[in-house]
């Protein structure tokens, strides 16, 4: 097999890179582009971390892997029942275990729903995982111990510094974000000291790394390092915040170009991102909006017993659990699937819409999402919706919202009990955009090419053909051709291989099939301090 290295910068978008490249700010960056190929690479429908992640791990859609967001849950008579997805919830095989069961020695590093790791697809070191459990969660065991053994590492800051996430939650002041900033920095480092370290004394086949660090600033400081919104003159509280910013793309250009380094001039280098990134200026509540066109009921506090309200309220950030499902026909559930699901009946004298009206009150709703106008400019505030049948087509879509919905500035829906309906931004943060980023070099890769724009669901079958490797029958996409040169694609022409293996004969390591209650409190914190929920 041919050495292959997948670098993921997640959020990463040519709108920040570019003049990061221009500027001497990523020398490297820019002097590998010149020397492979760049294509923008569209996300997934909703452009978000865990199904975006899950569809370039598997070659697969998400209306296929059956990832669509952060929470899984399940409606249960008078109540719902949520955690989060785990990769138990992945229902189609890794690009990891398509290697390894090939003899392909493999290496992924912190991408996430890799916990409970699978026992048979090479090195795990799972992302999204806090540090309590990340021992049980390295796959195979014996692998913790050696991390450990490497010089400066900190278990507790490569998983999450809870702590420091739950003061973000609240929002990051001021004389926070150099500690915000500098923190990232750390623990971008840890990551990049274990990919080193093992490329060095184990090396891999295929060897992932991702560093999620590009996301964490851009939410909070899109405002820094974006050239059109960066004022001219700058505060020098601006500038300091800026130049601490430019200095992580400093450090993370350096960790790309060691890794390029360590693997090789015969190794092939693949950088990805699941999504890109913008600008966003106002907030759609959409499910206050609900509340006012008579689709959804909160639960009356003041009307329940002392010991009901008070686990009512200790419930309150997760919002959807607070309704009336007597009263409730549609509802959104997180702020991050964009989505509206519409309660449907199981039967007769139960509450939700009956089955045989469902088109028609879906329908309806669209045209009713459609007419909302912001207040200030008249203009409509949603300007694409798709249903699940056009937005997850696929055989596990049954998690999918009923209805998926694009903002006219790509924001996330909010989904808290507030007013008004449509909130304008105090400052303008980052949000996720379609158009993320590609870019490769190495042998056999085309030369100084800018590509017309690729999908993410294109990398799996990349980085197999890169290895020398068929291409599954079942996977979606296919081999970016316009990557590698001619001479190359001649010599090496894209082949399709047997389908994928079924999800049943997957095995993973340790017996725990969800995570634990402090599990989800932490990573329900760095959640929050995101933006991911309210």
């Amino acid at each position: 097999m041919n050495r292959t290295v997948l670098i993921g910068l997640d959020g990463a978008t040519f709108t920040i890179l570019d003049p990061l490249m221009n500027n001497g700010v990523m020398p490297f960056l820019k002097k590998f582009v010149e020397q492979g190929v760049r294509a923008g690479l569209m996300s997934t429908t909703n452009p978000l971390t865990p199904p975006a992640w899950t569809t370039l791990m598997t070659g697969r859609s998400p209306g296929n892997h059956g990832v669509f967001d952060f929470i899984w849950a399940e409606e249960r008579e008078t109540n719902h029942y949520f955690t989060l997805y785990n990769f138990r919830d992945i229902r189609c095989e890794t690009i990891w275990s398509i290697v390894s069961r090939q003899n392909g020695e493999v290496c992924s590093l912190n991408f996430p729903f890799m916990a409970p790791p699978p026992s048979d697809a090479g090195y795990i070191v799972p992302g999204l995982v806090s540090w309590k459990h990340l021992r049980l969660n390295v796959s195979p065991a014996e692998l913790f111990p050696k991390l450990k053994e490497i010089e400066g590492f900190n278990a507790k800051e490569l998983a999450w510094d809870f702590d420091m996430e739950d003061k973000a939650a609240k929002g990051v002041p001021k004389e926070d974000f150099e500690n915000w900033v500098d923190f990232h920095i750390r623990r971008e480092k840890q990551w990049f000291n274990i990919a080193r370290h093992i490329m060095k004394n184990d090396p891999r086949d295929l060897m992932a790394i991702l560093f999620d660090g590009p996301d964490k600033l851009l939410h909070m400081g899109w405002r820094f390092l974006d050239p059109n919104l960066f004022p001219e003159n700058p505060s020098a509280w601006e500038q300091k915040i800026r130049d601490l910013c430019l200095d992580y793309f400093r450090e993370l250009d350096g960790f790309i170009e060691e890794i390029a380094d360590i693997a090789g001039p015969d190794a092939r280098i693949f950088i990805a991102s699941d999504h890109g990134f913008g600008p966003s200026w106002h907030v759609f509540r959409v499910n206050t909006w609900l509340q006012s066109q008579g689709y959804l009921t909160w639960l009356d506090l003041d009307a329940m017993n002392e010991k009901d309200r008070k686990s009512a309220e200790k419930v309150a950030q997760k919002h959807f659990v607070m309704l009336d499902w007597d009263k409730t026909t549609a509802y959104a559930r997180t702020i991050t699937s964009n989505g509206i699901y519409i309660r449907v009946a199981k039967g007769p004298n139960q509450t939700g819409v009956p089955p045989e009206k469902y088109e028609a009150f879906r329908k309806e709703l669209m045209e009713k999402l459609l007419a909302v106008r912001d207040p200030e400019t008249g203009k409509p505030v949603v300007k694409r919706i798709l249903t699940r049948e056009e937005a997850y087509p696929g055989t596990n879509n049954e998690q999918a919202p009923d209805l998926l919905l694009a903002m006219d500035d790509c924001s996330f829906l909010s989904i808290f009990n507030k007013s008004p309906v449509i909130y304008k931004r105090p400052e303008v943060e980052g949000t996720h955009y379609p158009e993320g980023v590609f870019m490769a070099r190495g042998p056999g890769i085309s030369k100084g090419a800018s590509l017309s724009r690729l999908s993410i669901i294109d990398v799996a079958p990349a980085l197999l053909h890169s290895l020398g490797l068929k291409i599954p029958s079942d996977f979606e996409g296919g081999v970016p051709t316009g990557a590698f040169d001619a001479s190359f694609l001649k010599s090496h022409p894209p082949t399709g291989g047997e389908p994928t293996r079924p999800v049943e004969t997957f095995t993973t390591q340790g017996e725990k099939s969800k995570a634990d209650k402090a599990e989800e409190d932490h990573i329900y914190k760095q959640m929050k301090a995101l933006g991911y929920m309210e």
